[in-house]
């Protein structure tokens, strides 16, 4: 993260996000300070706070993928919630450290998948001894072996190992003691708090009873797999795993609160604005610092990032608590998207749209091209789409090219081999009528 300067990190995202260069800036900036507290005197840096964000727009303008797409950046667990689910009935008051809990979960197998990765050839190398020992179990009984057997059985082992690598007895079946299926999640619904409960149970009785091994059958090819992974978790230090897990939490973590404009009441007084207020109350405490419990220690959320969004059509974030709201001190408006945007967003993102489908229709063998009308087009009729009906932003284009690309989708047999170039004219025929019938259009578009 050093080597990001907020301009780079800007430029990282807009490889993947059309526009909103003002929430851009912010996020770059926030994730640029982390890196600066940490090269802070000792003396003041954890006095150092972020500045936590709130992104306000409608749905579909990018606020979850700058988000996501900034953890990603810093290779920082992330985890995304939306603060209306505590709202639910049955859900007030529920118990809200679960967020830094499931984000500790997150870290744990960040950092599991990262030294995996450092121990992956060690591991397939030991993985390769034991599938050898488990097709032909060549130990001599003999406690003591001559030279020359020592010799043989040697010479007979590396000529196993290399029919072995070169897929001889990948479809010969071999058992494995393998861990048990952890126990079933307790499913209980309409009581508050009860899945975290469950949660905590079920850690538990997986304590209680460590070790405990099923005999499997598998094809080699199988197994190969199993006992990679298996002796990659030997290899691993699961303290070390916690450790730099928590450590990543505390400094790195980020946390996007989804529709938190659906919290805030406008109004105050008595009703859902009380149980609105109370959800706010309960967010409080992670959100301003505290010391959360979870099954691997105490996690401190004073330096976690928190990135809340929502559209605040009937609220502000000014109606949020003031000590809700003095934690949120970055406000950023996102933009309206536009028809130039759409194109962009079609073409411009290194995970664009029409390249997704293009890469769809390629594993089948089937070429896909746009036109530069008809993409304009598609961008024309999604604008027009989100300013008659419910405006979704973006996300209209993933309904319309559905809709436009549907017969190329279902059926490509017969196009294998061929080329499909999407003009004007085809776009205008199959989505005009559509898009023009208002209530058409909400079910279809």
């Amino acid at each position: 993260m050093e080597a990001l300067t907020p301009k780079q990190i800007v430029r990282e995202l807009n490889k993947y996000i059309v526009g909103q260069q003002r929430a851009k800036r912010a996020v770059a900036i926030a994730l640029r300070n982390r890196w600066r507290r940490q090269q802070a005197p000792p003396s003041i840096r954890d006095e150092i706070l972020p500045n936590n964000i709130i992104l306000i727009g409608s749905t579909g303008v990018g606020k979850t993928e700058i988000a996501r797409r900034l953890a990603h950046l810093a290779h920082a667990p992330f985890i995304k919630v939306e603060a209306s689910k505590f709202t639910e009935v049955g859900y007030v008051g529920r118990d809200v450290e679960s967020i830094v809990r499931d984000l500790m979960e997150v870290a744990v197998n960040m950092v599991r998948q990262d030294l995996e990765a450092q121990v992956r050839d060690r591991a397939e190398q030991l993985a390769r001894d034991r599938l050898l020992d488990l097709l032909f179990p060549l130990e001599d009984t003999v406690k003591h072996r001559s030279p020359e057997q020592e010799e043989r059985y040697r010479r007979n082992r590396e000529r196993l190992l290399k029919k072995l690598d070169e897929g001889e007895f990948e479809e010969r079946m071999v058992e494995l003691d393998v861990p048990r299926d952890s126990l079933p999640m307790m499913q209980v619904f309409g009581i508050s708090g009860m899945e975290d409960i469950g949660l905590q149970l079920k850690d538990m009785m997986s304590n209680l009873m460590p070790g405990q091994k099923k005999r499997r059958k598998f094809t080699v090819r199988e197994a190969r797999e199993v006992l990679v992974e298996l002796e990659a978790e030997k290899l691993i230090d699961q303290d070390e795993v916690v450790r730099l897990a928590k450590d990543r939490v505390e400094n790195n973590g980020i946390v996007f609160l989804d529709e938190i404009d659906k919290i805030v009441g406008g109004n105050g007084g008595t009703g859902p604005d009380v149980s609105r207020e109370g959800v706010q109350r309960d967010l409080l405490p992670i959100v301003e610092g505290s010391s959360v419990p979870t099954k691997y220690g105490m996690i401190a959320t004073d330096h976690i990032l928190f990135i809340a969004a929502g559209a605040f059509h009937v609220s502000a974030p000014s109606d949020m608590i003031p000590e809700l709201q003095g934690r949120f001190p970055i406000r950023v408006e996102m933009d309206h998207l536009t028809s130039k945007d759409f194109v962009k967003i079609l073409t411009h993102p290194k995970s664009a749209l029409i390249k997704q489908y293009q890469a769809l229709l390629e594993s089948e063998g089937v070429t896909l091209k746009f036109e530069p009308a008809a993409i304009q087009t598609i961008a024309r009729i999604a604008t027009d789409v989100n300013q008659r009906t419910e405006n979704i932003g973006a996300r209209r284009l993933h309904t319309i090219m559905s809709t436009l690309l549907d017969d190329y989708l279902f059926d490509t047999k017969a196009l294998r081999g061929q080329s499909v170039v999407i003009t004007r004219e085809m776009v205008e025929d199959k989505l005009t009528d559509i898009a023009e019938d208002v209530d058409l259009s909400r079910y279809i578009l």
